[in-house]
């Protein structure tokens, strides 16, 4: 397995056991991971479709699974 996919089941499995926490909070809960590692993959997570990041104000941000309705963009539409 690639370190990026590695990176990102790690942000994927703890987003699920703590769906809504603060991105600061994800990247305390990612122990040997820095926070540039974090922010990159969550930014292309969201990019993707697999997570969703929404703004709390004051520089702050939650990190949730998207809604089990709506499915995750493939790359291909992301074109």
């Amino acid at each position: 397995m690639s370190q990026q996919g590695t990176v990102a089941n790690r942000i994927l499995d703890a987003v699920r056991r703590a769906p809504g926490c603060q991105l600061d909070e994800l990247e305390r809960r990612l122990p040997g991971l820095t926070w540039n590692q974090v922010f990159l993959e969550v930014d292309r997570l969201s990019q993707t479709g697999r997570v969703r990041v929404r703004p709390m104000g004051d520089g702050m941000y939650t990190v949730r699974l998207p809604s089990k309705g709506k499915r995750p963009c493939s790359p291909r539409e992301l074109r």
